[in-house]
């Protein structure tokens, strides 16, 4: 009788086949979704149906953070009014003189005919958490594509940017901080004008400014703001401030560290800007010429320029020819030429020789000799000359 073990202990596939079967589904599924976005759809569903489930797992961060906020001193409250009307009449001077200077700027442009800029809306957001990857530098906030979140819209806070949105989903976006290794900002320093683009450092905490050409004029404390140029973020913003600069003679660039103007980290409340771009679009450029084209098309000319030239060496030949067999025939015929004839003609014999029809080319045909040997018809009437004149 043949033993088999009992139904409760088959273990059916070994384990070594398991998880070479689950490695390879999680590779494909790795592949398919960075290269062909394949699970974009599923993570924007599961986002929606867990949306609920983080909220309450928010629940108790939210209740410690509102019974912090209620054991807040009178003094603290006193010093942060005091503070707040001080920076309400600071603001309010500054938007006084703002009001003059769009005014005049709207003068200036209507002078200069130019397009006005309008002004970019804005809405607000709430920061809820960070993302769990450590070696990046990313937020959610709590506004989504319903709130008519757009992939690629600036973040700013109160002192200038912090990051840019870079995936939406229905009721959350994430957005990457301005300090992040793969976020880039278009900026210029203020006072000098000079442009440049200003990425994020894999510290997370300071900017470092590429692209300065070492006889640039950049000093520490410059102000860096958005250029306006990359059509994404709106110019003037705040970005950073210029803390060190060091140049090298052996290299062609400066290295200049900036610090961010604005919390990055601190930040609880932001605005998403809704900015569009005045900026016409680039004119289509044309599509480069192949190399195997290229060598084609010389080729054809060089192929030409040889048909030419020989049709022109041969054209020439032909004309010098045809003198000299007319001479020959007028030779044979013992024609004697007359008196006036043979005293007006020139003493050079070379004079009479035949002007080519054509000019040949110098690659192609030999360069005549500069004093051709005289015809025989030219040395009869040279000889006959010399009888009558002796």
């Amino acid at each position: 009788m043949e033993y088999s073990p009992p139904p409760l202990f088959k273990q059916g596939p070994s384990a070594l086949a398991r998880l070479i079967l689950f490695v390879a589904l999680s590779l494909v599924l790795l592949i398919s979704d960075a290269r062909f976005k394949t699970l974009e759809v599923v993570r924007g569903v599961l986002g929606a149906g867990l949306y609920p489930l983080q909220r309450a797992a928010l629940v108790p961060r939210d209740f410690f953070v509102g019974a912090a906020d209620l054991a807040v001193t009178s003094a603290t409250l006193r010093s942060d009014n005091t503070q707040l009307h001080a920076r309400n009449l600071q603001l309010s001077q500054q938007a006084n003189q703002a009001a003059i200077l769009a005014a005049e700027n709207a003068h200036l442009r209507a002078l200069l005919q130019l397009s006005q800029h309008f002004g970019a809306q804005a809405t607000p957001a709430e920061i809820q958490y960070d993302t769990r990857d450590p070696f990046t530098q990313k937020v959610v906030i709590g506004r989504g594509s319903q709130q008519d979140i757009q992939n690629g819209a600036p973040v700013v806070s109160e002192d200038g940017v912090i990051g840019q949105v870079t995936r939406v989903f229905p009721l959350q976006s994430e957005v990457t901080l301005l300090t992040d290794k793969d976020q880039a900002v278009p900026v210029e320093i203020v006072r000098t004008g000079l442009r440049s683009v200003i990425y994020g450092t894999p510290q997370g905490a300071l900017l470092d400014l590429r692209f300065v050409p070492i006889s640039a004029d950049v000093q520490v404390g410059d102000e860096l703001v958005t250029s306006g140029l990359d059509g994404v973020y709106p110019q003037g913003l705040p970005v950073a401030k210029v803390l060190r600069v060091d140049k090298q003679a052996d290299t062609a660039f400066a290295r200049v560290v900036c610090a961010p103007v604005a919390t990055v980290r601190g930040a609880r409340q932001v605005l998403v800007l809704h900015y569009v771009s005045q900026v016409p679009p680039r004119p289509a450029e044309l599509e480069p010429v192949s190399p195997d084209a290229k060598k084609k098309a010389d080729a054809k000319k060089a192929a030409e320029s040889k048909a030419q030239a020989a049709a022109a060496a041969q054209a020439s030949g032909t004309a010098a020819a045809k003198p000299g067999a007319t001479a020959g025939t007028g030779a044979g015929a013992n024609t004697a030429p007359s008196p006036t004839t043979t005293a007006n003609a020139p003493q050079n014999p070379s004079a009479t020789a035949p002007q080519p029809a054509a000019k040949p080319d110098r690659t192609a045909v030999a360069k005549p000799a500069a004093n051709p040997a005289p015809r025989p018809a030219q040395q009869r009437a040279a000889h006959a000359t010399t009888r009558e004149n002796p």
